[in-house]
């Protein structure tokens, strides 16, 4: 596996290849499997993510890594294989989530900052020895009536610029991951809002990377689409992508080699659109790939149910799902595709 930065980032956004996010915290988790009334136990979640991980078209020609929670990079398959070694089996890098999650920040009612720094690098050191080759840390902006500040802003954004720098240092592609959330509260926020909350997310986020000295060429991308609140949902799909597009083209240097974005509790269907239509007829500087979790899952996990029996069920319903966003990732993704499966 080539060890230069600049060469694990370009292979994370091949084109047509994108990332599978199955670093669910265990409470994440547990409240997926709820859905499906199986009680999240190791061994459970072991089998789950074996079933995805064993899914060889998808992981082959769909995705090119997976994010995994901790329990799941020291986790072996029910054969005794590492799951870190049927990721690289499939050709796809493993990575590893990192932060600890967002805590309210004192001072800013209503808004977070993301924590996990303090031993971060000896963290890094053990995980780069474990197979990861990239990580991710997610900072969480919440648009309400009075927020973001750009105190909470600048909180987070100063975060992943210092995890990014820690992670180069430990010979690990940093995944940035700065949210602006569409299902915050209230939730009614406009297109226009939101592309405003953005832009200004993402010119300080880069900002700080520079103050921090982060190679560009050595990380990724991960931004929420530029898409109206939860509660608001009128924007069509060539809207949203046109607004994502020109944000990005006002803020992301051309230095870095991808943008892989989250769903970010988009429909699966939805997701994949909005993908498409950005990678359709735009001539862009770095490549556009999904990074996404549920997007990716949320089928798979349903026609799965905890069976056994049903793994090839499972596997066929991801396959399908990978194969739909790897065709969004070079712009070809149809609707009737959907209906076709």
């Amino acid at each position: 596996m080539t060890e230069r930065l600049e060469d694990i980032a370009v292979a994370m956004v091949a084109r047509g290849k994108g990332i599978l996010a199955a670093d669910e915290s265990t409470g994440t988790i547990k409240k997926r499997f709820d859905t499906i009334g199986l009680e999240s136990t190791a061994d459970n979640r072991r089998d789950y993510r074996e079933m995805l991980f064993r899914t060889n078209e998808a992981m082959q020609d769909c995705i090119s890594g997976v994010i995994l929670f901790d329990e799941t990079l020291r986790q072996s398959a029910a054969d005794g294989t590492r799951l870190v070694d049927l990721i690289t089996a499939a050709g796809a890098i493993p990575g590893i989530k990192v932060d600890k999650g967002a805590k309210p920040l004192p001072g800013f009612p209503g808004e977070t900052v993301t924590e996990g720094l303090d031993g971060l690098n000896e963290r890094l050191q053990e995980y780069h020895e474990l197979g990861a080759r990239f990580a991710k840390w997610r900072g969480v902006i919440a648009i309400g009536e009075s927020t973001p500040t750009f105190g909470a802003i600048k909180a987070n954004a100063h975060a992943l610029a210092r995890y990014a720098a820690l992670c180069q240092a430990n010979k690990i592609v940093p995944i940035v991951e700065p949210e602006v959330l569409m299902d915050g509260e209230p939730g009614t926020h406009s297109l226009e809002r939101c592309e405003e909350v953005t832009t200004l997310v993402l010119n300080t986020v880069f900002d700080e990377l520079a103050d921090a000295r982060v190679r560009l060429e050595g990380m990724i991308l991960k931004p929420n689409m530029v898409i109206d609140g939860k509660n608001a949902r009128n924007a069509s799909v060539e809207a949203v992508a046109e607004a994502t597009i020109r944000t990005l083209k006002r803020t992301v240097p051309s230095a870095v080699p991808g943008i892989a974005f989250l769903s970010g509790g988009q429909s699966d269907e939805e997701a994949t659109a909005h993908l498409s239509a950005m990678n359709a007829g735009h001539d862009l500087p770095w490549n556009l790939t999904f990074s996404y979790g549920r997007a990716l899952q949320a089928a798979a996990i349903k026609a799965w149910g905890g069976k056994k029996e049903n793994v090839a069920a499972g596997q066929r319903a991801f396959s399908h799902r990978a194969k739909m966003n790897s065709l969004a990732a070079c712009g070809d993704w149809r609707k009737d595709l959907e209906q076709a499966a």
